[in-house]
């Protein structure tokens, strides 16, 4: 499948990437899952954006961010795949795209993910370890996870 990926700071992405963008966080994070949360939390203006692009519409989506400008480390979030695509391992390629893009641009081996606690075992092929308990986030049950 032929993705067009993007990467930008927040003052580079287009009106129509942040649409793009929010529409497809809002569709999955708050509809999909029923999830009533505040997604815009002020941290996009300090994320690097990942977006995955078929035919000009977000499929795929994460935002990284630099150490402690999240966790103390660097850290990847906000994952998500249009309900369409996650049969067709756009989940993996978007995290590995992220996981480059933290190492190139950031030059750091140490990243923590928030992840949903259902993905654990996605996150684990991907070479994250999980740390201490479950948590609650947004009524939603999550775990931190750390890669080295």
């Amino acid at each position: 499948m032929e993705i067009q990926w993007k990467i930008k700071r927040f003052e580079d992405l287009s009106v129509f990437e942040l649409y793009g963008l929010l529409r497809l966080r809002e569709q999955v994070f708050i509809i999909e899952q029923n999830c009533i949360y505040p997604d815009l939390d002020n941290k996009d203006p300090k994320a690097i954006h990942i977006i995955g692009c078929k035919n000009d519409e977000v499929i795929a989506y994460s935002r990284i961010f630099h150490p402690s400008d999240y966790f103390e480390t660097a850290s990847i979030g906000r994952v998500v795949v249009a309900q369409h695509f996650r049969k067709t391992k756009l989940g993996f390629r978007l995290m590995q795209k992220s996981i480059e893009e933290v190492r190139s641009r950031f030059k750091e081996e140490v990243i923590t993910i928030s992840a949903q606690y259902y993905l654990i075992e996605f996150y684990k092929s991907l070479g994250f370890i999980p740390v201490g308990e479950t948590y609650l986030e947004d009524d939603i049950p999550h775990i931190r996870m750390v890669k080295n």
